[in-house]
């Protein structure tokens, strides 16, 4: 899901910021050299060839030894940070207006990373070929790199290797979990390590959880939203990784009659929001989107059933994909359910 919800659909069309990239032709062609900082990431594997295939290329991602200089969508960073994998810079949404750490950054240190985007369709290219970047890495939602500007893909793509994780279409969280793990370990986390088994076994404790919770309280309805100035966005679940598995796990969306282009989600006017009736709404916590706060303004939300009954709740839009912080969304959506009044 795009930060802005609506860009999702158009992203091929959109127009990427221009910028002059001498520089990036200058260094295209620098490989791996004695110049590079080698403290990037925590406990990065010994020298040697590394190799890893990812959700898009045909064939494995390989190098020499081990990628050091790793430049990551920010949720893909925060969730490589939960394994003890530190990178260089950053794309994506990283810092608020008021200069703190956006929910994606997790528990990343914003300031000791390089920003080179921090909206959508945002990245200094110039500012990426300074890092002398060894292996870049995101998500992917639909077959392209999440947060990688289509105008300028083709110069940042020739940089370095790039390595997507699906968390879209069929993958499931679960999925996108082990994938994530994965490449944490290629990179030279410690997977035997105390915080990452703990945060494994917590994550199934909380899926079982969460099945608990959907059998204790059935028919429970849950509707997925995310409001904008104009529109109110309701979400299917049979397009992203973290709603699927929710299902898989027992728990009743409200699935939009009508998506729009792409599948995602219905666009609904304020006029119309109360179209489908809920029990609990799970709303878009990502910067850029309306709040409870803020949404108090709309009388048509202020008139839906799990409102009045307070039965809002947070949607992670866009998980950070480590078992630690799966594991606490999951968490909270049981509590949330289990507590639920039907009121739909």
């Amino acid at each position: 899901m795009p930060k802005s919800r609506s860009s999702l659909l158009t992203r091929r069309g959109l127009i990427a910021a221009g910028g002059a990239l001498g520089l990036v032709a200058a260094l295209t062609a620098c490989g791996n050299d004695s110049a590079k900082d080698e403290s990037g990431s925590k406990g990065a594997a010994a020298s040697g060839p590394w190799s890893f295939k990812d959700d898009l290329g045909k064939d494995p991602l390989s190098a020499k030894s081990t990628p050091k200089n790793i430049v990551a969508f920010t949720g893909t960073a925060a969730a490589l940070y939960d394994y003890g994998i530190n990178v260089k810079g950053v794309f994506g949404p990283t810092k608020t207006a008021d200069g703190k750490a956006d929910v994606q950054a997790g528990s990343m240190d914003i300031s000791k990373v390089e920003i080179l985007g921090n909206v959508y369709d945002e990245f200094n290219v110039e500012k990426y070929a300074a890092l002398q970047p060894d292996l870049l890495v995101t998500n992917t939602w639909d077959g392209t790199y999440w947060y990688v500007p289509e105008a300028s893909k083709d110069k940042i793509l020739k940089l370095a290797p790039a390595a997507a994780i699906g968390v879209g279409g069929d993958v499931t969280m679960d999925k996108a979990l082990a994938r994530t793990a994965e490449l944490a370990k290629s990179l030279g986390a410690d997977m035997n390590a105390k915080k990452a088994v703990d945060g494994k076994a917590r994550f199934e404790a909380a899926s079982a959880k969460l099945r608990e919770a959907t059998k204790a309280n059935p028919g429970t309805k849950v509707l997925v939203g995310s409001g904008s100035a104009d529109l109110f966005y309701v979400s299917t679940a049979a397009t992203s990784a973290d709603l699927k598995y929710f299902q898989s796990l027992g728990v009743e969306f409200v699935n939009p009659e009508k998506t729009d282009e792409g599948g995602f989600f219905e666009s609904l006017s304020w006029e119309n929001a109360g179209k489908y009736k809920a029990d609990v709404v799970l709303l878009d916590n990502r910067t850029g989107t309306l709040q409870p706060t803020e949404l108090k303004a709309k009388p048509t939300w202020a008139e839906l059933p799990a409102v009045k009954a307070n039965q809002v709740t947070p949607r992670v839009t866009e998980p950070i994909y480590s078992y630690e912080k799966c594991a606490q969304i999951l968490e909270d959506l049981a509590k949330s359910i289990q507590n639920a009044k039907k009121v739909s």
